[in-house]
């Protein structure tokens, strides 16, 4: 590694640490209580904080993937569980758009594969989203720190997982059966996408290679467009069912996709293995966090 690539890796690292201190020490009012009387500072002070994981996960997202984990995360100091969800996502998706863009010229060459999981992705991703709006939102506060967890997992074990698949490797075509079983995974896929959606490019990836794609960058290509799919759908749910807090959804939106020009930028000279380790060490982190949590409160 050069000392460029060192000194990228290392400033990557300072800050995401820096960040999931922040996570855990700082102590930001619930959001909640803000009113025009609060001190302005202190709504100023959330606001930086929350742009500051939303430039972060910007290019973790560029660099490796798992940003979610730190938009949402940060958001649970000052909103609640479905709430957090609800802006993470809005806060995140103009990068994921901006990511199918950047894939364009794979995607014209994978419209068979576009045209087939689509339809499983939007419906998916709705009726995951539908599952965090209209059920109490007990039940998905108690599942915040397995999500984490199961995220943090994924994230684990993507090179295993990719191995065993063969992803970039050269594949035999799929059978009409092997087809619709892709199908049925992607909808499943799509449901935890709206849900939650930490990891699923690791899942999508995965099927499309034992799918017979060898093609790492047709395969990015796709998973960006049917994750771009599935988060659009859930940002229009969230949307209508009132769900989401822009106030501080446009500032954080902002700051990934400034986070998601410079992860891009520095990608070339970033460990992006090194990346994927810090990811994980959060997620881990995280996930120990909220449950201590869970059981301190009873």
């Amino acid at each position: 590694m050069t000392h460029q690539a060192k000194l990228a890796a290392a400033e990557a690292m300072a800050i995401t640490l820096l960040l999931v201190y922040l996570l855990v020490s700082l102590p930001l009012p619930p959001a909640a209580v803000l009113s025009p009387y609060t001190d302005r500072m202190s709504d100023l002070k959330i606001h930086a904080f929350l742009c500051l994981s939303a430039l972060v996960a910007g290019v973790i997202n560029a660099v490796a993937g798992g940003g979610t984990l730190l938009t949402f995360s940060a958001l649970l100091t000052v909103i609640d569980p479905v709430a957090a969800n609800a802006t993470s996502t809005v806060a995140l998706v103009p990068g994921s758009i901006a990511g199918v863009w950047g894939y364009r010229r794979e995607m014209r060459e994978s419209v068979r594969w576009a045209k087939l999981l689509i339809w499983p992705s939007l419906l998916g991703g709705g009726v995951g989203t539908l599952l965090v709006t209209r059920l109490e939102e007990k039940y998905f506060a108690a599942l915040v720190p397995w999500l984490i967890l199961g995220a943090a997992i994924l994230f684990l074990i993507q090179p295993v997982v990719g191995r065993f698949v063969g992803v970039g490797k050269k594949q035999s075509p799929p059978s009409t059966q092997t087809l619709a079983g892709l199908v049925v995974f992607q909808l499943f896929v799509a449901i935890y996408g709206g849900y939650f959606g930490a990891g699923i490019g690791i899942l999508m990836l995965s099927s499309l290679a034992m799918m017979g794609m060898s093609d790492i960058h047709r395969m990015n290509a796709v998973k960006a467009f049917l994750a771009a799919c599935i988060n659009c759908v859930a940002v229009a749910v969230f949307a209508v069912e009132r769900k989401v807090e822009w106030r501080y959804a446009f500032s954080m939106a902002v700051a990934a996709i400034v986070g998601g020009y410079m992860g891009a930028h520095t990608a070339r000279r970033m460990n992006r293995n090194l990346v994927r380790w810090i990811v994980i060490f959060i997620g881990f982190g995280l996930a120990a966090y909220y449950f201590y949590e869970r059981l301190k409160s009873g």
